[in-house]
């Protein structure tokens, strides 16, 4: 079903309940080369529904995907506690499933390759979609196989009718970043092979909504999952959740593990069954669970605002670390410019020297940090916040502190 502008995306219902409006913002990863700096910038609503039918919680498409994901800045293998991630899902999955020489496995949204090497490192054959053109070129160089196109029910058809279908199919953190689900949870129950297995990553909607992660919510993610509303749409396209896992990653995410409905090689595991208990417990499955949520973020940005500006006006420094999307919501929905953030700090290469989309707060190297010596350091990527700590640690020698923001605001030092 084709969703309209103000209908589910999934099953077409009309959408009028908001969980969190946040206003309007640009695109969180158009970040603005200097020369740009005097040209407006295009900015859409955030705001956020959930499905009275379904209970799928949704941003309408204001912007496509070929807008947002044709050159993008995200590149997977700047986090290091994301790669160790990946290497350990790698090795969990070639001995559970018994991967070899003679197996397939195909992610999509394979980003820079961070994953596929992994498989590719022990001998087994992998190959990456991935639609950004600029980060699909890290991966070629790294010769990992890669094509460089959306992936749907066309792509999956094309890649069926050139004999590749998928033992392992994997898609992380993607579900959450089309806009057509029906046309891509078709695709992938093409292109998966009888008897294969999916798994999916995706930030859990009950860690969002418990755990005030408000700035996880941008227009590249349309979707944002609960077990019950993913188990849904699989099942729609024929596909069928037998695990599920709880990790840490992205403040709190759910590995969902499918195959074909017709498969009998892998039956549901405890765990899929207890999540729905908690969830339908929780009341994610209820309109009331989301009443509160949007006063719980308001709550958020005014801290985060007293905190910044009780640092300026008692002359404190105070400066950022990373350049994430979602540190622009966060940046953007509080209103918070250079003369309360002075600048941010980020590893990769193709965002320093350019300034955050709507704040315009300049993003420079990490070695900016010890340059000018702020006396706070606020972790925009906080979901990596044990990470850049120990990394970061340095700053303690001047007694700079570390400021975490999300679920509350945290001075760490």
């Amino acid at each position: 079903m084709t969703a309209t502008p103000n209908s589910c995306r999934f099953c077409g219902a009309v959408l009028i309940h908001t969980v969190v409006d946040l206003g309007t913002t640009p695109l969180c990863e158009s970040y603005i080369p200097a020369d740009k700096l005097h040209e407006q910038e295009p900015v859409y609503p955030l705001r956020v529904f959930v499905c009275d039918r379904c209970f799928l919680v949704q941003l309408p498409a204001h912007v496509g995907g070929e807008e947002i994901f044709t050159e993008y800045a995200y590149f997977s293998s700047y986090s290091d506690s994301w790669l160790a991630h990946a290497e350990r899902y790698a090795a969990a999955m070639i001995e559970r499933l018994g991967l070899d020489g003679t197996s397939q496995v195909v992610e999509v949204a394979s980003n820079d390759g961070y994953l596929l090497q992994y498989f590719l490192q022990r001998g087994i054959p992998a190959m990456g979609i991935e639609p950004a053109a600029n980060v699909a070129r890290v991966a070629a160089a790294k010769d990992i196989p890669t094509l460089v196109e959306f992936f749907g029910r066309d792509s999956a058809a094309r890649l069926v009718a050139r004999g590749i279908r998928a033992d392992l199919l994997v898609g992380n953190n993607v579900l959450a970043q089309v806009p057509d689900v029906n046309d891509f949870v078709a695709g992938l129950a093409l292109v998966l092979r009888p008897g294969g297995v999916l798994t999916l990553e995706c930030p859990h909607l009950m860690r969002l909504v418990e755990e005030n992660q408000f700035d996880t919510i941008y227009h590249e993610h349309y979707s944002y999952f609960s077990l019950l509303s993913a188990t849904a749409i699989l099942s729609a396209h024929g596909l069928t959740v037998f695990d599920v896992e709880e990790l840490p990653t992205h403040g709190g995410s759910l590995r969902i593990h499918a195959c074909h409905a017709a498969d009998a090689a892998h039956p549901a595991t405890e765990r899929v069954a207890a999540m729905r208990v908690l969830e339908e417990s929780a009341g994610l499955d209820r309109l009331a669970y989301y009443a509160s949520f949007e006063g719980r973020v308001r709550e958020t940005k005014r801290r985060l605002l007293e905190f910044l500006e009780s640092a300026r006006n008692s002359g404190k420094r105070v400066a950022g670390y990373g350049a994430p999307g979602k540190g622009n919501t966060l940046l953007n929905y509080c209103g918070i410019g250079a003369d309360l953030l002075e600048y941010t700090v980020d590893r990769n290469p193709y965002k320093q020297g350019k300034f955050l989309p709507g704040s315009r707060i300049p993003i420079f190297s990490p070695e900016r940090i010890d340059e000018t010596r702020p006396d706070y350091l606020l972790i925009l990527p906080w979901n990596l916040r044990e990470e850049i700590m120990s990394q970061m640690g340095r700053i303690r020698a001047w007694g700079g502190q570390f400021v975490v923001p999300i679920p509350s605001l945290r001075i760490c030092p």
